[in-house]
């Protein structure tokens, strides 16, 4: 504001100095000392118009500078919005990962107490005796399997078969090479754990199945299980007594559900081998 006011301030004072030199121009015997005043004024309006023209130059300049620096800023609001807006979304994906983690937490404790259940359950309906066999975690099973598949889970090993490579889309119909791999994976767990009891446990991603043949994805994760467990026992030597079967729905994620590649790796039959093992 005090830029414009000096600028018409100058422009009245080049007017008034106009008008006078008019006046003073119409008198054609004006004395010396007039015509002297006459070029000082002349001079002066010269040097106002051009102080004039500098005080608009810069005035343009300043308000292109202001017109940028605005834009900025509204670019610069713009980004801390979408910023705060991912800040937000993360936030909320790790409440979920925290609870997800809670629940996997409580849900393997309650697995390990099924476990127990049942190797007590065997030993009273079979007499079999269970005794611990820690020495079998040395050895692990030599399968073409992505890495992560084939691990060391606490005082298990845990074989994952891919359950995209095993079955037709959600359905537990097998497929040829899903048969194929069954066999190679039994038939390296007998060789390596002729003894050990060994849980066919089935998982699923979080996506509910479709098609209208299971009610949820639980009933998905037990049929599959079954498939495998049929396979293990008709085509390995592995033997009944010696498996057992769990479908855990979509509970115990190996990675996060949140894109398709954590689905894919989320779909499979895992082979557990656990370590007690019979006494013939």
């Amino acid at each position: 504001m005090p830029r414009r006011k000096s600028t018409a301030g100058a422009c009245a004072l080049v007017l008034g100095i106009c008008a006078l030199l008019m006046a003073l121009s119409g008198c054609a015997g004006a004395p010396p000392i007039v015509k002297s005043q006459l070029e000082k004024l002349q001079q002066q309006q010269a040097n106002l118009a051009e102080q004039n023209r500098l005080l608009q130059e810069r005035a343009a300049t300043l308000d292109r500078e202001n017109q940028n620096h605005v834009a900025k800023l509204a670019q610069a609001q713009q980004e801390a919005k979408l910023l705060e807006a991912q800040l937000a979304a993360l936030r909320d994906q790790l409440r979920s990962v925290t609870a997800q983690l809670a629940q996997a937490r409580a849900e393997k404790g309650t697995a390990d107490k099924r476990v127990e259940a049942l190797s007590a359950s065997l030993r009273r309906q079979t007499g079999v005796t269970i005794t611990p066999n820690n020495s079998f975690l040395q050895h692990m099973p030599a399968l073409d399997l992505p890495p992560g598949h084939v691990r060391r889970d606490g005082d298990v090993i845990r074989v994952a078969l891919p359950a995209d490579q095993l079955f037709e889309p959600n359905s537990s119909r097998l497929r040829a090479a899903g048969v194929n791999l069954i066999i190679t994976a039994g038939n390296e767990l007998f060789r390596l754990y002729p003894e050990q009891i060994i849980g066919v446990e089935g998982y699923t991603d979080i996506d509910p199945p479709t098609g209208g043949t299971w009610r949820n994805n639980h009933e998905l994760s037990v049929a599959r299980a079954m498939a495998v467990f049929e396979v293990l026992v008709a085509r390995t030597q592995l033997q009944p007594t010696q498996l057992f079967v769990v479908g855990h729905g979509p509970n115990h994620p190996m990675v996060s559900n949140a894109t398709a590649e954590g689905k894919q790796v989320n779909r499979r039959v895992e082979l557990v081998v656990y370590p007690e093992k019979r006494q013939r």
